[in-house]
């Protein structure tokens, strides 16, 4: 594996992702080829990550696809560059609730045998930061906390008693960040506003970040802690599937609204033998011509509701392909966009509920068993979610669900949908920890390569 660290902090909040960020685009443009990654199920970080490297944004989630499978994604991400930058998740030792980290930044950092970088928001302490350097590396010694990003300094004398601090527990001080309010990214009710949202102001934002990062930061020092690490010889993950021979086209919402993706999504779905097209429900007015298979994945559709709304063509085309029984696999925003409306404006009308934002935040992991034979699962088959929301359904439907799971107090919920070829859920899934139900997927779009409509039923 490729030279590597991982940026880590106490906590959220902390600058994490400023500091990952700057660290990536400061990099390449100082000539290295640098392979971005992300901790945990996040779909927005890897997007500025994109920004920064010119390479798809990649996730490692132990808890979604195994810990088995991050040493391979890590390899497969990293192929053709020189070293990865991976930004952890909250703080250092954060992972599934009840487990003993499982998934959290530690974690992956011991998965991949990578050092620790440590972004420190110093606002409001001076020695106090050498107590809380001696505990997080004393807490678990297997994980190497290799140097110190100082994050929110606000002079030169607090920069002084700051190394002074980082000096008493012996951890080198790689850069410091001072309090400076271009530094950072906007955000909104999920965490940041999407890089293909923000448009124009990202790249800004990330262009001012990376010039901070290669001003205050020894970039040579952060090299040599990625690159002091043990050859590491692993064998680079690739969708195990079988390929259809027919080639059938999947459309994947993409643009502004729906940017809650995996990269390996689109990979597995051409290893099992689909050509894959992007469309864009905020502009295109049909689904390309021969589709035969129909992806949404999630986003933000309701901070773009009257504009997908207005696209009314679309939305009929979508909603004739769904009736024609072809497979559609919707998540979250997906499935939002397949109700009778959101927040008021009209969608696609496929599922009878309707959409609306709610003042609480619906998080976490979910182990989910299929309830119904869908164009990707069949029922029975096991797999591990993650719910990320603040929207809701209005009412039930009639439709059968697509998953069961216990919830609070082992309560059974029932979620989701399947009705003839659609599977709609508000669960995301990581492809790379289920590749046969993708493959699954593109072989039940055969029966509507040449664009038959036959209702099929999925056994």
């Amino acid at each position: 594996m490729v030279n590597r660290l991982v940026v880590a902090a106490p906590a959220s909040g902390s600058g994490k992702t400023t500091v990952a960020t700057g660290l990536m685009a400061a990099l390449r443009r100082a000539g290295s080829r640098v392979a971005p990654f992300k901790v945990g199920p996040d779909y927005i970080d890897p997007g500025y990550h994109s920004l920064a490297t010119a390479r798809p944004g990649r996730n490692l989630d132990p808890v979604m696809v195994g810990e088995h499978r991050i040493p391979g994604l890590f390899a497969h991400g990293s192929k053709g560059c020189d070293i990865a930058v991976v930004e952890g998740v909250m703080g250092l030792f954060d992972g599934r609730v009840d487990t003993a980290g499982v998934g959290s930044t530690a974690h992956v950092a011991k998965l991949i045998n990578a050092p620790v970088l440590f972004v420190v928001d110093a606002r409001g302490q001076s020695r106090s930061l050498a107590a809380l350097l001696h505990g997080f590396r004393g807490y678990d010694p297997t994980v190497r906390l290799g140097g110190v990003i100082l994050n929110q300094v606000g002079s030169e004398r607090h920069e002084q008693v700051l190394r002074s601090a980082c000096d008493e527990v012996g951890l080198d001080v790689l850069g410091v960040l001072p309090r400076d309010p271009q530094f950072s990214l906007p955000s909104r009710h999920l965490g940041l506003v999407t890089a293909a949202e923000h448009g124009s102001e990202a790249v800004a934002a990330v262009d001012a970040i990376a010039a901070a990062v290669a001003k205050h930061v020894d970039l040579d020092a952060v090299r040599r802690l990625a690159s002091s690490v043990p050859a590491m010889a692993v064998a680079a993950w690739e969708p195990q599937v079988e390929a259809v021979a027919d080639e059938p086209l999947v459309a994947v919402a993409g643009g502004a609204a729906f940017t809650f993706g995996y990269a390996e999504h689109v990979e597995v779905l051409k290893a099992a033998g689909a050509a894959v097209a992007v469309v864009d429900p905020l502009n295109d007015e049909d689904l390309p011509e021969g589709t035969s298979g129909l992806v949404l994945p999630g986003g933000f559709p309701e901070q773009h509701a009257e504009a997908l709304s207005a696209n009314a063509k679309l939305r009929e085309a979508v909603a004739r392909f769904a009736r024609s029984g072809a497979p559609v696999h919707a998540e979250c925003g997906g499935l939002l966009y397949l109700a009778r409306s959101l927040d008021g404006h009209p969608m696609c009308g496929v599922l009878d509920a309707e959409g609306f934002m709610t003042p609480k935040l619906t998080l976490g992991y979910r182990d989910a068993v299929a309830a119904t034979s869908s164009p990707l699962h069949p029922p029975g088959s096991r797999v591990t979610g993650h719910e990320f929301h603040r929207t809701q359904l209005s009412t039930p439907h009639s439709n059968p669900p697509a998953w069961h799971w216990r919830g609070v107090d082992s309560r059974p919920v029932a979620e989701g949908f399947v009705a003839g070829g659609v599977h709609a859920s508000y669960l995301h899934t990581h492809p790379a920890g289920d590749p046969e139900a993708v493959a699954r997927f593109v072989r039940a779009c055969h029966p509507f390569v040449a664009g038959v409509a036959d209702g099929t039923v999925f056994a």
